[in-house]
């Protein structure tokens, strides 16, 4: 078997999430989204709905939770809500909106829930 690329496995780790997600109720609304290039925005791995709330999802593969948790920097939290505010405006939503992250950690997935 090949060895995969960090940048790989988290594009398998996003699928996977993604998967949790639909197994969950969400309907994915958008996958890599990207504010604009060079803007100081950042990427927003998921954007989902569940119900009557929008969901932002970060997404982390690493060897252990704390490690993932340790990866969402305090500039990474400030540009990712950025990106959502831009995300909700061009959408009109005035509904619920809140932050996830999924960590994907030795084959286990946990969901945090208004974790940012």
């Amino acid at each position: 078997m090949r060895s995969r690329t960090t940048y790989t496995q988290g594009l398998f780790a996003e699928f996977i999430a993604r998967m949790y997600l639909r197994l969950h109720g969400c309907k994915i609304l958008k996958s890599r989204y990207v504010t604009g290039r060079n803007t100081r925005r950042a990427e927003i791995d998921i954007i989902a709905k569940h119900k009557n709330t929008i969901i932002f999802i970060e997404v982390k593969n690493r060897p252990s939770v704390q490690i993932a948790w340790d990866a969402i920097t305090p500039n990474q939290t400030i540009r990712l809500r950025r990106a959502a505010e831009t995300y909700l405006a061009k959408q009109k939503w005035h509904g619920n909106a809140r932050f996830d992250v999924i960590f994907i950690c030795k084959h286990k997935i946990y969901w945090q829930k208004n974790a940012i």
